[in-house]
């Protein structure tokens, strides 16, 4: 069975390359499943992209926003 891997927001942040309140949006939109509230919230990776760092570079790439659920409108 596949299990959630639950991280709290920031770690979310870090893992996408994208500012926490983006993080937020998208659970508040439906984007990410949410487990709990409030500072207990936690996130599911297997929901975002990773971001890509170019090791020659060090240029960062990130991945595209999770899709929203049908019948819903962006904030």
């Amino acid at each position: 069975m596949d299990q959630p891997q639950l991280v709290t927001a920031a770690d979310a942040a870090y893992y996408t390359g994208r500012p926490i309140g983006t993080i937020w949006r998208w659970a508040s939109e439906g984007r990410i499943t949410v487990h709990g509230h409030g500072k207990a919230a936690r996130y599911d990776l297997r929901d975002l992209d990773r971001k890509t760092v170019n090791p020659w570079t060090g240029e960062v790439h990130i991945g595209k926003p999770p899709p929203l659920p049908a019948g819903a409108r962006a904030a």
